[in-house]
This record gives C-alpha cells, structure tokens and sequence, in this order.
C-alpha cells in the first residue's frame, strides 16, 4: 500500500532502495546531531535489526528516495512485542517539506495494524527539528538521559520520547 502528501509517496522499503537509505543515513550521521553511529551498517546487519514489515521511504515525484523511517525491537523479551524504537532520516534537500511527518504518520498508523503500542526513539537536544517534529504527531518528552554515551570523544545527552498507541488498550 503506497500514500503520500503531496510531494512524496509512502511505500515499503525494500532491499533495492538500500543505497540510497544507505546514503541518507550516512547524510545524517556526517551531521553528528543524528546517532551515535559512526559509520553505517551493511544492508544484512540492517535488515537484521530492524522489524520486516515496519520499515518505510519516502519517495518524491520522480521515484527517488527522499527519507526513511523504520522500526527496531528494543528487547527480545515477549513482554516488549508491542514496543519498537524508531528511526526516521530525511535528505537534507528533502527537509521542512514534511516528508519526515508523512514517514511518520504512515510508520504509527502501520506498527498500530502490527500491534504496536509503544514506539519510543532517542534525540539528541541539539535536533530541534527532529523533537519538534515527533512531537507534532503525538510523542510526549519523558524526560534527559544525561551524558548517555559518547560520540566522538564528547559526552552527549539524549531526549527519550516515546509514542503509546490510544488505537490498541
């Protein structure tokens, strides 16, 4: 199933937009404001960790992937089947045209259908856009997790937000 705004259409990211993923999510790391990731993953270890059919991009009106969003489980414990991080990453020529909304907005409505009731994901403090972002469609602040990791030496917080479903009780 494919939707979209006006500028973008919605679908399943599959192992042929793993390239382009790719390139964003190296776009966002060179930002130092996106993951403690240095480097990005192969497409094995990331397919491996993230949820199958919880994984979405973007794709503007000539096919070309602008953004991504998907699911990771954050326990294999049975008791956390309904509760995914989530990742979102938008082409920096892409960015403040909602494509990160429309991923967002798809990437709920689906983990609902899939069960979902709790998506929570990390931001650093510095990513206004990004906390601004996921707070227009429903994430609430839970709070600082102070000096959390390093990246590059420096001590970085972390905002944890999180998204409980009001679709599944």
């Amino acid at each position: 199933m494919a939707t979209g705004t006006d500028s973008v259409t919605v679908v399943s990211l599959d192992a042929e937009h793993w390239p382009a993923v790719r390139d964003i999510y190296i776009d966002g790391i060179a930002t130092g404001n996106a993951t403690f990731e240095t480097e990005a993953p192969t497409w094995e270890a990331w397919n491996a960790g993230h949820l199958p059919n919880l994984r979405l991009v973007a794709l503007d009106e000539t096919g070309e992937v602008v953004g991504w969003a998907a699911l990771s489980p954050v326990s294999d414990r049975c008791v956390y089947d309904g509760v995914a991080e989530e990742s979102v990453y938008v082409a920096a020529s892409a960015r403040g045209q909602g494509v990160g909304g429309a991923l967002l907005e798809r990437l709920i409505s689906d983990s609902e259908e899939a069960g979902i009731w709790t998506i929570q994901t990390g931001i650093f403090p510095e990513n206004e856009s990004s906390l601004r972002l996921h707070e227009r469609v429903g994430f609430r602040v839970l709070g600082t997790r102070e000096r959390l990791g390093r990246l590059n030496g420096v001590w970085r917080d972390v905002v944890f937000l999180e998204r409980r479903s009001d679709k599944i009780a």
